[in-house]
């Protein structure tokens, strides 16, 4: 990295004025963490005991003899206390939420398991949190609805437009840009345009 958030020519970042105040603010939080060791080593426990990692690697013989040569191994984040590498994510994001003293999470989700992991570490920290779903989805991933809100999330179905997982990221940010100061969002899907 050649300078702050660019490769060589690349990088940067665009981000409506509004949320200027909210980025600098997590970046602040961010390098603070970065810098101090007992983040990290509170970071490293908590993964260890609370969401199962390290996770194995699983030898996969059989792969390995269709495939002829190589060794072929299975990293197994499928036993992370989600059922998924989300939880790698939205834990460390929820100790700086923690750092940075607000009270409320949001996040958007479409098969559910970015909610699943956020409803988690809501629960685990003790936020109060806001999981934004197209109608549609809430309707095919009834299972992780159902569990979300076990954890105590509130599962807002999204009517809008296709009724899948880029309306529920619109609404998300809508909710975000008029909570700001208590309200974190753990964006769980790579978008722009």
């Amino acid at each position: 990295m050649t300078k702050k958030g660019y490769y060589g020519d690349w990088g940067g970042a665009f981000n409506p004025e509004i949320l200027h105040q909210t980025f600098k603010q997590l970046n602040k939080a961010f390098e603070e963490a970065r810098e101090d060791p007992s983040f990290w080593q509170e970071f490293i426990e908590l993964m260890s005991t609370y969401s199962c990692r390290p996770t194995p690697l699983t030898y996969a013989g059989n792969l390995s003899d269709h495939f002829g040569g190589g060794r072929i191994y299975i990293k197994r984040e499928d036993l992370n206390h989600t059922g998924a590498h989300k939880a790698n994510n939205v834990m460390g994001q929820g100790m700086l939420v923690k750092r940075m003293g607000k009270k409320r999470v949001i996040a958007e989700t479409g098969a559910g398991q970015h909610g699943m992991a956020t409803a988690t570490m809501a629960a685990k920290f003790g936020f109060d949190c806001t999981i934004y779903m197209g109608e549609e989805d809430v309707r095919r991933q009834r299972p992780n609805v159902f569990w979300m809100e076990k954890m105590g999330a509130t599962v807002v179905p999204v009517t809008d437009g296709s009724k899948t997982l880029k309306d529920a990221i619109n609404e998300a940010l809508r909710d975000w840009v008029t909570s700001m100061d208590d309200t974190h969002y753990l964006m769980g899907t790579v978008c722009g345009s």
